[in-house]
């Protein structure tokens, strides 16, 4: 018999980009057993080589650049003969887009302004944009007058009278160039046949689940290791985007995230408190799963601290450099620290160039606060389990996170941690194994490193508890087995789920 197959659909991780994710979802392709993995990984530009090994558990790897001058198709060859692509091109006249595509368009836009929504509709719009895109081209038809003229006229009915109706040409423009690259994965329609096709968030990405579900019957099940809609939402509202474009993508992507939790099978979450999000946005709880992420308490164990380092109180941090992170609250605490403890030592590891200007901006705050001999910026490293055992304490100051790996592999090493109180941090750090802390305080956080930094008792013994706490909780066996029986349960079971027992007419 065949191995069951997985299509594990990503964006702007695995296996091109490095961070928590592409560390769950490495382990998972190299660990499970009797699967085969294919990789659908969507990214903002085309990526030339992965950052990873890949398993030979791993059979193919479909790459989906959306946000390129060019189309994906331009890059890469999804497997569609020239002769159809040339048909369909040729195919898809004017009047074809107006008949066939326009009513689709429109429910699409009228849904996401919707105030009385119902999931099913949304589900049905899909799947019959997707059966359009099977015999028509999606730049010719979304570059088409007729989608310009509907998307201006659709959106006039519900911009007015809010509180920014004024919306600029080149607002709405932009809109509709956003609409454009959301829906890229439309124009894939070549995507192979799997048993399982497991989304690690409930956001876009879920389109090429939606065409694996209609066109072969395949399972959806999603991961959920930061909430995709909540972080959406710090990210919009902290945007300077006027109040058109915030209104536009927040409702697009609630109505997303929505038919994410109606069309999964299973939801696995990595903490509880993302259960509280997917709720609110209309999950059935029934299908709810905690699996925590694990660690190799082989590879993250207790070790000595490098001799250079010795004598200094040395904090570290495992953290790409941008906003979520929050890497300027952790200067402001250095501050704090150093008040105390003058020659006091961060040292942050991560990519410090994905976003140059929030770089920029911590790099300034450091020269404004006279941190230079104890603030630095070390860069990427492929060493964590060596990294922790340079530190007294680890430190993580992100304004949102899932479950996230650099606090419990800090506590596989014995290093207690100070962390914000953020998604689940809390279920691995308590009050035995470290500190949790408002998120943005920097007193509280510096305070709380000063302690630790100050008493070497303390440390130690939490440090203990942590290696405890993550021998009996936070395994990689322990993670690989439950993902392996997850597998086992969705591919044993019978039937699919189609929920699509009508057609609606949007004309």
């Amino acid at each position: 018999m065949p191995k069951p197959s997985v299509m594990l659909i990503l964006e702007g991780t695995y296996p091109f980009n490095g961070g928590g994710v592409s560390t769950w979802a490495h382990h998972l392709c190299n660990k499970v057993s009797d699967i085969d993995f294919k990789l659908y990984s969507i990214n903002a530009s085309f990526e030339k080589e992965s950052k990873y090994k890949l398993s030979d558990n791993i059979s193919e790897v479909i790459q989906v650049p959306l946000w390129t001058p060019d189309e994906p198709y331009d890059y890469i060859s999804y497997g569609e003969e020239y002769y159809k692509t040339v048909a369909k091109k040729e195919w898809t006249t004017d009047e074809v887009v107006a008949q066939k595509f326009i009513p689709l368009f429109k429910g699409l836009l009228e849904f996401i302004y919707s105030e009385d929504q119902n999931i099913e509709d949304l589900d049905i719009i899909f799947h019959q944009l997707w059966f359009y895109f099977e015999d028509y081209d999606f730049k010719e038809t979304i570059r088409s007058k007729h989608v310009w003229t509907t998307y201006r006229d659709t959106l006039s009915k519900f911009i007015i009278g809010e509180r920014n109706p004024d919306a600029s040409l080149i607002d709405i423009t932009i809109g509709l160039r956003w609409i454009y690259r959301f829906l890229i994965p439309l124009a894939i329609v070549n995507i192979p046949r799997v048993d399982i096709a497991h989304l690690t968030l409930s956001g876009f990405p879920l389109i090429p689940a939606l065409i694996a579900n209609y066109k072969y019957g395949t399972k959806i099940m999603l991961t959920e290791h930061g909430v995709f809609i909540r972080e959406r939402l710090l990210a919009i509202n902290k945007s300077e985007y006027p109040y058109f474009l915030k209104s536009l993508l927040i409702r697009f992507s609630e109505a997303i995230a929505r038919l994410a939790y109606y069309k999964a099978d299973v939801i696995i979450s990595v903490t509880t408190f993302n259960q509280k999000w997917e709720k609110w946005y209309g999950a059935d709880p029934k299908k709810f799963k905690i699996i925590y992420n694990g660690i190799d308490p082989e590879i993250f164990k207790p070790g000595v601290k490098p001799a250079h380092l010795k004598d200094i109180p040395t904090v570290v941090a495992l953290a790409r450099v941008f906003e979520l992170k929050d890497i300027l609250t952790m200067i402001r605490s250095c501050a704090v620290v150093k008040k105390t403890i003058p020659n006091v030592q961060y040292m942050v590891y991560g990519d410090d160039q994905a976003v140059p200007e929030y770089t920029e901006e911590c790099l300034a705050l450091v020269q404004e606060l006279n941190l230079q001999n104890n603030f630095k910026f070390m860069g990427a490293r492929n060493n964590p389990q060596e990294i922790f055992l340079e530190g007294d304490i680890s430190i993580l100051t992100s304004i949102s996170e899932g479950f996230p790996y650099t606090v419990i592999e800090s506590m596989g090493c014995g290093i207690p941690v100070v962390s914000t109180d953020v998604g689940g941090v809390k279920e691995a750090l308590d009050e035995s194994c470290g500190f949790t802390c408002k998120p943005k305080d920097a007193e509280e956080i510096g305070g709380c490193v000063t302690k630790l930094l100050l008493d070497e008792n303390l440390r130690r013994t939490m440090g203990e508890n942590a290696r405890e706490k993550v021998l009996n909780n936070f395994t990689l066996n322990k993670f690989i087995g439950e993902y392996e029986d997850v597998y086992r349960e969705m591919t044993e079971s019978e039937g699919t789920k189609t929920k699509l027992a009508k057609i609606k007419d949007f004309s």
